[in-house]
């Protein structure tokens, strides 16, 4: 493995920001580390970097331990979300930054800066200062900047947090191209969901300081191992009492067991819309939210409210009218796992004879 982490602890006083954590990543893989505000990424991310030091436990960056390297000699490019460009340098000059300290012949210089300006798409800005600059095209610098000296390993904290939307969607593309192109093994740390999975080849799910899950996002997205996973990936309904919906009764089996719902589990519509009619419940519309490629529907059923799509080629719903409820599925939570139930009543429609 290219980057490994074993059993890493980290400590501030009496919070522990870092609890065992142990994982590998392979060599060229872009990474999503993902997680809720003060779940450990940042500390994680600078514990590989060597800003901070752990309290136990060990760092290899292509097989050499690392814990007592110091930073600059880990071969770590580090990109933060506020560029942290020298706003007194020139494009040309904040990209050679790191190729200077290093004392690269100016030749060398000028070759790697001009390599960069045409892989970031920044040639003819090279002798503007950053304030001329959008926001885009400063975080390309700051890429460019990091990829210099050609680090083993690219860290990214919150990289596209301070870009609009607009932008921030087209750098996240051009970001995975670029990647994918140099082969370098990257770390990026993201609040953003949509952002994680969209970009990273694997993700990292941490929280409380502690790994929950590693794995490709569609593996986390459809075998979340912990109930904290199942919650937090995706837009999630919290169902206290699960065996109260048809077709679930063995869910209440599980002693205190609670249900995560995602709306792709749930199908609303009138009763003649349904494949499966006889396993549905009823239910009423409370909200209709237009999501641009379809209607999203707040949906109470029982005491339980519940979120589904449909879509918009299908005839509008309207709040207060009754429908149909057919839960396909739910992932059962119980003693923090997470496990998917099918709704068994769920029975092929009787065929049609013409």
């Amino acid at each position: 493995m290219h980057i490994e982490i074993r059993n890493v602890n980290k400590s501030f006083g009496s919070h522990q920001a870092v609890h065992d954590v142990s994982f590998a990543i392979e060599r060229g893989k872009l990474i999503g580390l993902l997680g809720p505000s003060g779940g450990g990424k940042s500390t994680l991310l600078r514990i590989l970097a060597g800003l901070e030091t752990p309290d136990s436990g060990d760092i290899f960056i292509n097989g050499q331990r690392v814990n007592d390297v110091q930073p600059q000699l880990r071969g770590i490019g580090f990109v933060f979300q506020n560029y942290a460009l020298f706003k007194h340098m020139t494009v040309f000059d904040n990209i050679a930054f790191g190729l200077t300290i290093r004392k690269a012949s100016k030749a060398e210089i000028r070759a790697r800066v001009g390599e960069l300006l045409d892989l970031t798409g920044l040639r003819g800005f090279e002798q503007r200062y950053p304030h001329q600059l959008s926001g885009g095209q400063r975080q390309r610098v700051a890429f460019a900047r990091a990829l210099a000296p050609r680090p083993e390993l690219l860290l990214l904290d919150e990289p596209f947090a301070a870009i609009d939307a607009k932008v921030r969607k087209e750098l996240r593309t051009w970001l995975k191209g670029l990647i994918a192109e140099l082969g370098i093994t990257s770390i990026f740390v993201t609040h953003d969901q949509d952002e994680a999975v969209e970009v990273a080849d694997e993700m990292l799910i941490v929280q409380q300081g502690r790994l929950e899950q590693q794995g490709s996002p569609l593996h986390i997205y459809t075998d979340p191992r912990t109930a904290f996973v199942a919650g937090f990936i995706g837009q999630s309904s919290i169902v206290e009492q699960p065996g109260s919906l048809p077709g679930f009764e063995r869910a209440a089996l599980a002693d205190g067991a609670r249900a995560i719902i995602r709306p792709e589990f749930v199908e609303v519509g009138r009763k003649e819309e349904l494949a499966f009619p006889s396993a549905a419940v009823q239910g009423k519309v409370r909200h209709v939210f237009f999501r641009g490629a379809h209607l999203e529907l707040d949906v109470e059923v029982g005491d339980n409210r519940l979120s589904a799509h449909r879509s918009l080629d299908q005839t509008p719903l309207q709040p207060g009218e009754d429908v149909a409820v057919l839960i396909h599925r739910m992932y059962v939570i119980s003693e923090e796992t997470a496990t998917m139930v099918e709704n068994p009543l769920k029975i092929d429609p009787l065929p049609v004879h013409i």
